[in-house]
This record gives C-alpha cells, sequence and structure tokens, in this order.
C-alpha cells in the first residue's frame, strides 16, 4: 500500500515542481510574454498588500500586549556647574642663555687646557691657555719702562711744584708717563686675550679642540660651558592667544623622554608677532634641581589660557546640529518615574577639551539631558531610562 502511495505521489509532486518552474519570475522574464510578464507582476503586487496588512495586523497586537515595545531606551544625568581649565597644548624646546662655546681670541698654539670633560668651573677661573708669541715678555719690559716714565713725571712735578725748571720739561714728563700707562693697558688686553676664562658658574660639557693645536682667533672654537641652573622653554603662540597668553599664566610641561611632567609658570611673552606664521615667543620657567633636563629636550607644554570658575559642560557626542546650523541636544520633560518626553534644547557652545564642552547658553544646573540614546530620539517622543 505504501508504494503504491509513493507511485502516485511522485508524479503528482514532480507536475507540481514543472508548473512551479513554469510560473517562476525567471521563466517568466525569459518567456517576453507581455501578458504573463504583467500577470505575474500583479500576481506579486496583491501578495505584497497582503503582506503589509499583516505586518500592521502584527504590530497593532504587539503594541496592545507590548506597549513600551517601541518606546527608546536611555540614560540621563543632571549638569551642574563645575570649574572648567582650558588648555592650549604646543610644543617646545628647552633652552638655557647659559649655553656657550668659547672660541679663541688669539692666534696661536693652544699650549694649555686646565679643566676636564663635566667638571664644574666658576666664574673667572682660566680654562686654557694660548701662547701669546712673546707678548708677556714685552709687557715686562714696558711695565719697567713705565716705572722709570713714573718716577721722571713725578720728580718733574715736585720740581714744578717749588717753580723750578720749565712748564715743557714737567709737561714732557706728564705726556711719555701717561703715553705709557695707555701702551701697557692695551698690552694687558692683548696678552689677556691668550686666557680662556669662565663667563660664567657651570659645567664644561665639550672640550673641542685638543691641546697642541694651532688656533685661530674668532673661528677656532675651544670649548663648551653649560649651565643648567636657568633654564627655559621657548616656543610659538599663535596670535589669537595674544590676551589670554600673559607672563605669569600656569603651565604644565611634560618631558615624554624623562616621562616627567612639572607645573610652572610663563616667565615672558614676546612684543613681537612673525609675520610669516603669525605667532608671538614666550618664554616658560623649567625647574631643574636634578639637574637631568638638557638644553634642546623636547616638552609637551599646556597653557591654562582659559577658565571659568562655573562652567557646565557636556559631553560633545551627544550633540547634534540642525539645517540651520544650530547645535542642540535633548532634556527630559514631563518625567513620571521612569518614562518621560524629550525635548529638544537649542544651546550654544564655547571652548572644549578632551570629550567635554562648555555650554554658554541654553541649559542651566539641575537639567536632565540625554546622553546615551541621544542620537536615536526625535523631539517630543516618549523615552524610558533605563538609569532611573
Amino acid at each position: 500500500m505504501k508504494k503504491l502511495i509513493l507511485l502516485i505521489g511522485l508524479p503528482l509532486i514532480l507536475i507540481s515542481c514543472g508548473e512551479g518552474k513554469k510560473n517562476s519570475t525567471e521563466a517568466v522574464l525569459e518567456s517576453n510574454d507581455t501578458e504573463k510578464i504583467q500577470q505575474k507582476r500583479d500576481e506579486l503586487t496583491n501578495q505584497l498588500v497582503e503582506l503589509e496588512t499583516e505586518i500592521k495586523q502584527l504590530d497593532a497586537k504587539l503594541k496592545e500586549i507590548n506597549p513600551e515595545r517601541n518606546i527608546p531606551l536611555v540614560t540621563s544625568y543632571a549638569v551642574e556647574s563645575e570649574k572648567f581649565d582650558h588648555f592650549l597644548e604646543l610644543q617646545g624646546s628647552v633652552e638655557t642663555k647659559k649655553n656657550v662655546v668659547l672660541n679663541a681670541e688669539m692666534g696661536g698654539v693652544l699650549e694649555r687646557i686646565y679643566v676636564e670633560e663635566g667638571q664644574k668651573v666658576s666664574k673667572g677661573q682660566t680654562l686654557a691657555k694660548i701662547d701669546d708669541g712673546g707678548l708677556s715678555q714685552q709687557l715686562a719690559q714696558m711695565q719697567t719702562q713705565l716705572e722709570l716714565a713714573k718716577t721722571t713725571f713725578e720728580r718733574q712735578k715736585r720740581l714744578w711744584d717749588q717753580q723750578i725748571g720749565s712748564e715743557m720739561q714737567y709737561l714732557q714728563a706728564k705726556s711719555n708717563y701717561e703715553g705709557q700707562v695707555n701702551a701697557v693697558n692695551q698690552m694687558k688686553s692683548q696678552v689677556a686675550k691668550s686666557v680662556v676664562t669662565a663667563p660664567f658658574s657651570g659645567v664644561i660639557d665639550d672640550i673641542i679642540t685638543e691641546q697642541g693645536n694651532v688656533v685661530s682667533p674668532g673661528q677656532t672654537q675651544i670649548l663648551r660651558i653649560v649651565n643648567l641652573d636657568d633654564m627655559y622653554i621657548k616656543t610659538d603662540i599663535p596670535e589669537s592667544y595674544i590676551s589670554n597668553v600673559t607672563k605669569g599664566k600656569t603651565v604644565e610641561v611634560t618631558f615624554p623622554v624623562l616621562g616627567d611632567t612639572v607645573e610652572t609658570k610663563i616667565k615672558q611673552t614676546g612684543s613681537y608677532i612673525n609675520p610669516n606664521n603669525r605667532t608671538f615667543n614666550a618664554e616658560i620657567e623649567v625647574p631643574n634641581k636634578e639637574k637631568n633636563i638638557k638644553p634642546n629636550l623636547t616638552a609637551r607644554v599646556r597653557i591654562n589660557d582659559y577658565t571659568n570658575e562655573n562652567a557646565i559642560l557636556v559631553p560633545q557626542n551627544i550633540i547634534s546640529e540642525n539645517a540651520e546650523g544650530q547645535q542642540y541636544l535633548y532634556v527630559l520633560d514631563e518625567q513620571e518615574d521612569d518614562h518621560a518626553v524629550a525635548k529638544r534644547v537649542i544651546i550654544e557652545t564655547g571652548k572644549s577639551q578632551g570629550d567635554k564642552i562648555e555650554v554658554l547658553n541654553g541649559l542651566k544646573d539641575g537639567d536632565m539631558i540625554i546622553q546615551e540614546g541621544a542620537r536615536s530620539v526625535k523631539e517630543g517622543q516618549t523615552v524610558k531610562l533605563i538609569n532611573y
């Protein structure tokens, strides 16, 4: 009996499949028969209308048995005014005004270097000596001649005071003495150029020319001396901040290489705006008690250019913009338990820092703003609070 049913049913299934293939959209399109194509389209249109009607019936029933199915879920929080510090973030490099390369002031052989690299020296200390080529001997002879000229002048002066001798003899002795004094002073100045001294207290950072080399005046670099006490950061500030970035402003300085951050102040600001990049210079003090901050070290600078003691801050990602370019967000209105109505509020924003932005107008303390889900609600729409 089962075999008989299978034998009868199989042809029926094959016939049904064959009919289905004949009536498929692909088969109708391949037929190029206008009447069949139109008939197939009308058939599908009727099916679509029936499906839409059924979907509406299903939606109505779901709304009846689950009225909150389409209500957006949101979170909210009450805004409160707080202190807001805005920082201008820039890059700069560490500098010092006491970082000097000492050059030879006289030509000759570098006779002696009295210091070593890394050695601390005091202001005026002798660092190196250049062979003066016999100028010291000449100075000694001139000083002997000066002593003679001085003795002669003093003797002639005593005689002239006693009205003895001629005025001409007195004036000649005086002129000879004064000329010899000037000559000795000039020679002392020349001999002094053979001695390299420290212009300030610091550390010998580098000995550039070795002892025994021939040096030329104004060309040969002998050594570098550095003082790490008076360090500062030099950075360029955009001219738009000229009224906000001023002397005494608080600055947070980070040295990425050292992994260190210090708080300091602006030492001074420049009075000249560079026409090429429309910036002005600022010098920022750098405390360097550990002596680990070196010249030309890169630094990240955060300058506190603006402070609002009673600012209202909101996340930037909840703010939208309408076709007129106005910014808005949603607040809760008509709240009852965990349900409320979304109300659109036009706001005016100020400065931003990180993911927060300052709201200048449109909000007040205590307003409940929609945070999560803010982008999915509409004006006047009922919402449900999930953090109620």
